[in-house]
């Protein structure tokens, strides 16, 4: 295993290699390496990124760069559950804004955040697609339409 010094597990840094070395360790490959690795690791923190570098000769700015670009990936370890809330022009005049000041009273988080024991982190998206539901939270892969605050806390423990 290449040296790197990691905040993540010497197992977890064998299948970045292990992804790596799959997809031939080619440049041209980077957001599907990313892809999977986020998905085996969960995150992809700076020591990942790195060894993504070193791995397909690229400088380590360059993962950075298509990591911080894109809004799917993350550098910080996520929640089980992905609460995510649309800020789209419908779901925001329709009520989005109470409805995430809620979403961050019953998690005790912030958007952008994990709650402490990893259960969920929240984050806030432009548009979902589902205007004609407005507005709209997603858990996960589950599109929550028509949402009202008094049906926050009972979606959310669903998921306990």
């Amino acid at each position: 295993m290449t040296e790197v010094k990691a905040k993540i597990s010497p197992s977890a840094l064998i299948k970045v290699e292990q992804i790596c070395e799959k997809h031939g360790n080619r440049p041209g490959e980077l957001i599907n390496i990313l892809e999977e690795i986020q998905g085996t690791v969960g995150f992809l923190p700076e020591d990942v990124q790195r060894l993504i570098a070193h791995k397909l000769g690229l400088p380590a700015s360059k993962i950075n760069g298509v990591v911080s670009f894109y809004t799917f990936f993350t550098t910080t370890p996520r929640g089980k559950h992905r609460v995510s809330v649309c800020l789209g022009t419908a779901c925001y005049v329709r009520g989005a804004e109470k409805n995430i000041d809620e979403i961050k009273r019953v998690l005790g988080i912030e958007v952008g955040d994990t709650t402490p024991d990893g259960k969920f982190s929240l984050d806030c998206l432009r548009c979902l697609g589902a205007c004609g539901l407005a507005p709209v939270m997603m858990v996960d892969e589950q599109v929550y339409g028509r949402l009202q605050m008094t049906e926050i806390r009972k979606i959310l423990d669903s998921y306990e």
